[in-house]
């Protein structure tokens, strides 16, 4: 009997036992990075990974892929030459008439060949300057040399950050711009359950076809109104090469912002969630002003609340709230009428039956200084009376609105 004979069998109980490792199953769980990284395939925007080294980018692209049945082709760019993206040249009959082609690599002709996958740009912080640029027209434009790649085939690139890379680059501007940056972390639980055998399900975004319209609508209204208000935002190179290579504002980018908006409006997804990828399109700071003024585009419309007090709706989120209740006081301070005055009182007790008293001391304090001498207290304010005397330091107005309503008084409250 030969050594052969005796090893094969060890051999055939070691894949047996490598592919029992290899069987794990997965389940519907919670997860903000990998529900943002699959609206952001569904939105057909090219995506960014930046994580160290073994956090799992690798293992999520694979089960997305997977979950959404795309054949994944890995490419990885720093083991690349330039022509390797941007095509061969093949010198045929008559080159000066018929000219010379850029022959693809086989990894795109794969592609057109079978309509879909999802194209996974590995170790792109290696890759050096010359291939940066000529993946520009690949990520952006979809073409490798001469081939037009299918509308089906998504294009995921992962990276670590220069200080944990081999040999590392920093992205340069064109090509950072074009992608939307997710910074993948690990979740302690999601690994060690993972390692039990049980990883999160990556799963499409569910759109709800009556909210098409609507969610366009309110991306388009947010981003054009944003940008109107902070023009300097539409195109701001950062001064530094590490934030160059990351996600900063330019009509590129700010197209992509409305098309996150858009897509994380129809899937009703968390605002956690659609915090990730506006702040992975425009960066930290301008993604988040923006989602600030959409909040505030959502809000109540003053007058509406005003004209019928009684039935108002306010947001139940504090923060939204309280600039509700803001609007509410501003406006009757830029039109100061009597029924008006009134009618925001009104709003308040409206706010008291509905949510944390807390939040009214403020705007009862700057409403009750819009007071004039002849405007007799309303009685609705005797129900904010122990609310307003909670607030230490509050205005003396509010103190004599707050006495007066109590002891059923009339008369003219004065500073």
């Amino acid at each position: 009997m030969t050594s052969s004979t005796l090893i094969a069998p060890q051999l055939v109980l070691a894949q047996d036992l490598l592919a029992l490792l290899r069987t794990t199953t997965t389940e519907p769980r919670p997860d903000e990075q990998l529900e943002a990284l699959a609206l952001a395939v569904a939105a057909d925007l090219p995506v960014l990974l930046w994580g160290e080294p073994g956090i799992g980018k690798t293992a999520a692209l694979t089960q997305l892929a997977h979950t959404l049945d795309l054949p994944l082709t890995t490419v990885i760019a720093s083991v690349h030459e330039p022509s390797d993206f941007s095509g061969l040249p093949i010198v045929g009959d008559e080159p000066e008439v018929r000219g010379v082609p850029m022959a693809p690599p086989q990894w795109a002709v794969e592609l057109v060949r079978t309509g879909k996958g999802l194209l996974f740009l590995d170790e792109l912080s290696t890759a050096t300057p010359a291939v940066q640029a000529a993946l520009l027209r690949v990520v952006l434009e979809r073409r490798v040399g001469t081939l037009q790649l299918p509308a089906g085939v998504r294009i995921v690139a992962a990276a670590n950050p220069r200080a944990s890379a081999a040999d590392g680059w920093e992205l340069s501007p064109p090509l950072a711009n074009r992608f939307v940056h997710l910074h993948w972390t690990h979740d302690r639980e999601v690994v060690v359950r993972g390692l039990g055998g049980v990883w999160p399900r990556a799963e499409l975004p569910r759109l709800v076809p009556e909210l098409l319209p609507e969610a366009v609508a309110l991306a388009r209204r947010t981003v054009t109104s944003f940008l109107h208000a902070r023009p300097t935002l539409i195109h701001r190179l950062p001064t530094t090469e590490t934030r160059r290579g990351g996600a900063w504002p330019s009509p590129r980018s700010w197209e992509a912002a409305l098309t996150l908006l858009a897509f994380g409006t129809a899937a009703s997804v968390s605002r956690d969630v659609l915090a990730l990828l506006v702040r992975g399109a425009v960066g930290d700071g301008p993604g988040l002003e923006l989602l600030a003024h959409m909040d505030r585009l959502d809000l109540p419309d003053p007058e509406t609340l005003l004209a019928d007090p009684a039935n108002a709706v306010l947001p139940e989120r504090g923060d939204l709230r309280q600039a509700t209740l803001d609007a509410v006081v501003a406006a009757v301070g830029a039109r100061p009428e009597r029924p008006r005055w009134e009618a925001a009182w009104a709003v308040l007790v409206r706010a008291l039956e509905t949510g944390a008293p807390d939040l009214l001391v403020a705007p009862a304090t700057t409403l009750a200084a819009l007071r004039r001498d002849d405007w007799d207290v309303p009685d609705a304010v005797e129900r904010l009376t122990g609310v307003i005397g909670l607030a230490r330091g509050a205005d003396r107005s509010v103190e004599r609105v707050a006495a007066a309503a109590g002891a059923g008084r009339t008369t003219g409250v004065r500073r």
